[in-house]
């Protein structure tokens, strides 16, 4: 299983606020079940098979052209061990 870390900054809005645009980026991540997810301030992190998982990211960096932006800037850290399976925190967390 794969952990990926991924941001989306809209580039050019109206407002310094991006809540409502990275919100809209990241409803592709809301409908799957077989990934978990945890948002933090600084982007998403999620578990899973890579392949799905990098599949979930386009969707999210296509879901940051909304509302007129025109430029997205997408970060993506991927640290996908395959020598053991990966342990969670104790509270469940990523």
């Amino acid at each position: 299983m794969a952990i990926v870390q991924v941001s989306v900054i809209p580039i050019g809005t109206a407002t310094p606020f991006i809540g409502s645009e990275v919100s809209q980026a990241l409803k592709p991540l809301q409908e799957e079940k077989d990934v978990k997810y945890q948002l933090n301030s600084m982007g998403t992190l999620m578990e899973g098979d890579l392949g799905q998982v990098m599949e979930i990211v386009k969707r999210i960096h296509e879901g940051g052209f909304t509302e007129g932006v025109r430029r997205v800037q997408t970060i993506i850290i991927i640290d996908d061990r395959r020598d053991k399976p990966s342990k969670r925190n104790p509270d469940g967390s990523i």
